[in-house]
């Protein structure tokens, strides 16, 4: 893959605690971060995909086993 070098803006702090967890998974600051967004963007594009799977069964609809023959009332189902 290649890089692109990228200047970012950071919180002291927030860069702090980074640099620390870097250090405890025994990774650079770069890899880190770089791990973190392939995460955010395999979330995504995973989310994406699944939801237009989702639609797809919502205009198809879902085969009840009924073929189309409903044999009951409401009121049946729904004794008052």
């Amino acid at each position: 893959m290649e890089t692109q070098n990228i200047t970012l803006s950071i919180p002291k702090e927030v860069l702090r605690k980074a640099k620390l967890i870097a250090v405890q998974r025994q990774t650079s600051l770069s890899r880190l971060l770089t791990q973190a967004l392939l995460e955010i963007i395999s979330n995504e594009e995973g989310y994406e995909r699944h939801r237009r799977i989702h639609l797809a069964l919502l205009e198809r609809g879902v085969d009840l086993g009924t073929q189309g023959n409903i044999s009951w009332k409401r009121d049946e189902l729904h004794e008052r």
